[in-house]
């Protein structure tokens, strides 16, 4: 195991070939982390990156696909050799927006799909990488996820990603839980109606993103299990 750097953070950002993903992996990469662009596809992501971040050599593309255990175990080996730790993961990584659907008329096909990435996937994700984030000192783990996933503000469409993002709140606060003793703190944070592929308008991807970043540089001290936008507490 290889003994952390003390100026030298490493970050883990998924679904980062574009959207809020790409422009979290921007934000920190300026902070001076070096970030792991998670891809499922890696093709895309190294377009992404020659496109976009090819100036950043704090930026390194990473085949991720978060459904498949066999692939994340290979990033996490490839992390581990490289640094031995990891000090932030950002769990991006998400599909199905299904706003033609209702809970009446679901496709569970659709829904099943949507749990797998949204939910099921960060949560082996993280806990694949967590070995490597109880060694760092600084551990952030930032689960981005949508106020559609709180039931105070609950309708009844976008029952897939809805549902998913529930699940993914709920890990927040299980993992909160059970991570504060090793000072890992662990959050949920909305971005915001942000004009991602997903989200066809809203606000600016760099405001969503920078939400999404302030959760990452929480201080020591900062809060853990909560759900957030722009530093601001968000209903469950």
């Amino acid at each position: 195991m290889l003994t952390k750097s003390m100026n030298k953070q490493i970050a883990l950002v998924t679904g980062a070939n574009r959207g809020i993903g790409l422009e979290v992996c921007k934000q920190l990469a300026e902070l001076g982390y070096t970030v792991y662009l998670g891809s499922r596809d890696l093709q895309k992501g190294q377009e992404s990156h020659s496109k976009n971040l090819s100036s950043n050599p704090n930026i390194i593309v990473l085949e991720l696909d978060i459904t498949k255990k066999e692939n994340l175990e290979k990033a996490r080996i490839s992390i581990e050799a490289s640094h031995g730790y990891l000090d932030v993961l950002v769990n991006n990584a998400a599909i199905h927006y299904d706003d033609w659907e209702t809970i009446t008329e679901i496709d569970f096909q659709i829904l099943k799909e949507a749990m797998e990435t949204n939910a099921f996937g960060a949560l082996q994700t993280t806990l694949t990488f967590l070995p490597l984030l109880k060694h760092s000192s600084h551990a952030r783990i930032v689960n981005v996820s949508s106020e559609a996933g709180s039931i105070a503000s609950m309708t009844g469409t976008a029952p897939a990603y809805c549902l998913s993002k529930i699940a993914l709140n709920g890990m927040t606060l299980m993992l909160a839980s059970k991570l504060k003793r090793f000072g890992i703190l662990v959050n949920s944070v909305c971005p915001g109606w942000t004009n991602t592929d997903m989200g066809k308008g809203g606000r600016a991807i760099k405001v969503g993103a920078k939400s999404v970043v302030w959760a990452v540089n929480l201080p020591v001290n900062g809060p853990t299990g909560g759900f957030f936008r722009d530093g601001k507490k968000l209903s469950w």
